[in-house]
């Protein structure tokens, strides 16, 4: 039986709708997005660019209730034609508790 990405995340996600800047690795320019889902453990970014598989990425973004810009650090784990999926680095505590946050309101 074939696995899931949703299978192989060790922890959930939610929906969310959140203007993203991403800084890959490959290039100095960010490029826009918009995360559509989002968990301690990384986020789903819809966006034109397809950066590679492994590829790091920094996200820029405001997390609600932080009021100040984050910058999270990611890995590029799987790309599709409308966006790519990234799983987070080290988060700090104030990062991780804005988007467990997030989650709780978005149930």
């Amino acid at each position: 039986m074939e696995r899931t990405v949703d299978d192989k995340r060790k922890h959930p996600r939610s929906p969310c709708n959140l203007y993203v800047s991403c800084t890959l690795a490959s290039s100095d320019t960010p490029v826009e997005g918009t995360a559509k889902d989002i968990g301690p453990g990384g986020m789903f970014i819809e966006c034109a660019a397809m950066p590679k598989f492994g590829e790091a990425v920094e996200i820029s973004l405001t997390l609600p209730g932080v009021g100040t810009e984050s910058r999270l650090p990611a890995v590029v784990r799987w790309a599709t034609g409308s966006g790519f999926g990234v799983q987070f680095g080290f988060l700090g505590a104030r990062d991780t508790h804005a988007i467990t946050e997030l989650m709780k309101q978005s149930h």
